[in-house]
């Protein structure tokens, strides 16, 4: 199946989604929401998937929503940007409790909506080029695309509320003092150090990854007790599992473990 405004491939048990419309800076319009929700739908339906990579096509990552087709549904403004919105926020759902881990290779401008994919993906790699700002109050509207769950999580409530009330604009090396970003990187290497990452990512322990995701996405609501409980809940889970014997078995013969996702 082909998209409109992304591009979607898979190989060697990595997923990656390229948001497909340059010409209009990779702006999240409702299509782009569909689609971008039916290729989550793609990766949970499919094991072989060990690691889903988010990138953009051309000099931006994501500009934003598409304030064009906002504007254009004039009256239906509020009905297609809660059916956008929901499109987007299944697949950030979806992606987000998939085992599979999620990395952001950020190749230019993430703002708006862009940025907030950025704060939910599991690690993101930037190019030297790329800038950073929330934008959404420039244009009178609130934060979506998880980014008021992902953001004060990842950064701090300090940092959250100064990004998305003046819309400051970090540029590459900023987002990475600010822990927004793990690595920078030049622009010509992105691709290609982002792939070296997914591709260890994919060759991993799946089902521990997606342990991780899990217990890190809900630390912040549970209390030390209940957390605690379901980290053991975890482990023990994990033990039983075929990656989980294999690792045993590699520590203590003193091999590299070979995983199976499994």
């Amino acid at each position: 199946m082909s998209y409109e405004t992304l591009l979607y491939s898979v190989a060697d048990g990595i997923a990656t989604i390229t948001f497909n419309r340059p010409e209009a800076a990779n702006a999240m319009s409702p299509l782009c929401a569909q689609e971008f929700n039916d290729a989550s739908l793609r990766i949970e339906g499919d094991a072989d998937i060990r690691c889903v990579v988010l990138t953009g096509a051309g000099k931006m990552f994501c500009a934003g929503g598409d304030l064009a087709a906002f504007s254009a549904a004039g009256d239906g403004a509020r009905k297609l940007l809660l059916e956008m919105t929901g499109d987007l926020h299944l697949a950030i759902s979806r992606l987000s409790r998939n085992a599979a881990p999620v990395i952001g290779a950020i190749n230019g401008t993430a703002a708006g909506a862009g940025f907030s994919l950025v704060m939910f993906c599991d690690l993101a790699i930037s190019a030297e080029s790329a800038v950073y700002t929330m934008a959404y109050t420039n244009a009178g509207l609130s934060p979506d695309g998880s980014s008021t769950f992902f953001m004060p999580r990842k950064i701090g409530d300090r940092r959250c509320r100064e990004l998305m009330l003046t819309n400051r604009v970090l540029n590459a090396n900023e987002a990475l003092e600010w822990g927004v970003v793990n690595r920078v990187v030049p622009d010509a290497e992105l691709m290609a150090e982002t792939m070296v990452l997914a591709g260890k990512l994919a060759s991993g322990p799946t089902q521990a990854f997606g342990q991780v995701k899990s217990l890190l996405n809900g630390s912040f609501d549970q209390s030390l007790e209940t957390q605690m409980e379901l980290e053991a809940r975890g482990i023990a889970d994990m033990i039983t599992t075929a990656d989980g014997q294999e690792g045993l078995d590699a520590f203590l013969h003193k091999r590299k473990p070979e995983f199976k996702g499994i």
